[in-house]
């Protein structure tokens, strides 16, 4: 049962007028329970007014229990603006509810419960066949995700086979295939249909990130100017709080990401891989002219609102003529591959930036920013970081000249895995030229 969540400000008057000394003790700002009638649901009744929603979809997980403040400001924005699942044409609207985890990864009654609130209403988009049986729909998905249909001792499949009377075929574990649905009645199939689809869109987003479409920007010019900025940062800022060498990006791995994937087998590298050939059949050789973009990587900017205690600083990257070509494109591919579902919308545009410092890498010299926030099997990771006083930095290196480039290749770069050369590995790329 939640007790109460910490928070460092007082949020839309529901918070007590001050801590008591219990709290301040413990270190923690505000506690305030989570209780239906003060934090109301964002959906809107049939009188207009604010719907409540119950104490199980407010059930936010208790590990973050005092947790920096902007890591608990997410999860209650789960509340407030719940995951939307695209299905077939239809929006669903997920609620947030009790995660478990269990010795075997699986998932328990209440969390499949909690997951077909959003798939009581079908999709009648689906491909369904008429058979001598009945009907048959098929589903394609990556092995790995295979057991969250299942479930814990078959659980899940059983529910979804007795509420929507129908029968599902499931490949072995390991092996690739299709999971096959059938049933006596079209609007069963179709009703196990969208359950599976909405399980597997739930834990496909749990999935690490597996891959991302980048720019490579490791130019000899730009490594030998990069060290040169983490030299003279270091000769003149060393004395800064946080400032030291582990922070800084490896010149090797310098990179423009366009957008994060989650790739869970070889044909969906593939899928990746076409879908990059039809970006360049449609629109890329329009907008580069069937030549590389020559862009100019200067000056540097930092992420968060306060220069004294900054996470991550990136240089910043704009086209050498000055016209806007580079953001289109790149706007342009996220839009397309967030169409079809390869990359989870979250942004409208791409902030074109290079990382240069980081403060995750301090403690691992491989992390990959802000993506590493689950595991394979869904658990929450909480990444302590030690910020640094960019105020000096921003102020004697704010014009500081990386070097020219000339951007002819999209990557399906792989994280955690580099090349001989020491980038990132590359799974598959378009050129322009």
């Amino acid at each position: 049962m939640i007790q109460g969540f910490s928070f460092p400000y007082d949020v839309a008057g529901l918070l007590p007028s001050s801590p008591s000394a219990d709290h301040q003790e413990a270190g923690i700002n505000w506690v305030f329970p989570l209780t239906s009638e003060q934090f109301p649901s964002p959906g809107v009744g049939s009188e207009g007014k604010r719907s409540v929603p119950s104490l199980r979809q407010l059930s936010l997980r208790p590990e973050l229990l005092g947790l920096h403040w902007n890591i608990v400001w997410e999860s209650i924005m789960e509340v407030l603006r719940p995951q939307l699942i695209r299905i077939g044409g239809r929006i669903y609207r997920k609620n947030p509810i009790q995660e478990q985890t269990y010795q075997h990864e699986e998932e328990d009654e209440d969390f499949y419960q909690g997951l077909m609130e959003c798939a009581d209403e079908p999709c009648d988009g689906y491909d369904v066949v008429q058979t001598q049986q009945g009907f048959q729909c098929t589903v394609k998905a990556p092995s790995l995700l295979y057991k969250h249909i299942v479930g814990k001792r078959g659980d899940t499949r059983k529910k979804l086979e007795a509420e929507t009377k129908t029968s599902i075929s499931i490949p072995k574990p390991g092996q690739e295939g299709e999971i096959v649905i059938t049933g006596q009645h079209r609007s069963g199939v179709i009703s196990a249909r969208t359950r599976i689809d909405v399980l597997l869109l739930t834990f496909r987003r749990k999935q690490p990130f597996t891959h991302f479409l980048s720019f490579f920007l490791n130019e000899v010019e730009v490594q030998e100017r990069f060290l040169k900025f983490q030299e003279e940062v270091l000769e003149k800022c060393s004395m800064d709080h946080g400032v030291d060498s582990t922070i800084f990006q490896n010149p090797k791995k310098l990179h423009l990401t366009i957008g994060m994937l989650v790739l869970l087998s070889e044909q969906e590298i593939q899928q990746t891989c076409e879908m990059l050939k039809q970006c360049k059949e449609e629109f890329i050789d329009d907008i580069a002219g069937g030549k590389p973009l020559e862009v100019e990587m200067e000056g540097i900017e930092y992420m968060n609102d306060d220069p004294g205690m900054v996470d991550v600083l990136y240089a910043k990257v704009h086209m050498k003529d000055g016209s806007n070509r580079l953001q289109e494109l790149v706007d342009r591919v996220l839009e397309r591959f967030q169409a079809s579902g390869l990359i989870v919308k979250e942004w409208n545009s791409v902030k074109l930036h290079a990382t240069v410092m980081n403060t995750l890498f301090r403690k691992d010299p491989n992390a990959e920013g802000r993506y590493n926030l689950y595991t394979a099997d869904g658990k929450y990771i909480f990444k302590e970081r030690e910020s640094f006083d960019g105020r000096n930095i921003l102020k004697l290196f704010e014009n500081f000249y990386f070097g020219t480039l000339k951007l002819n290749s999209i990557h399906i770069s792989q994280r955690f895995t580099v090349d001989s050369f020491g980038n990132y590995a590359s799974c598959g790329q378009i050129d322009f030229s």
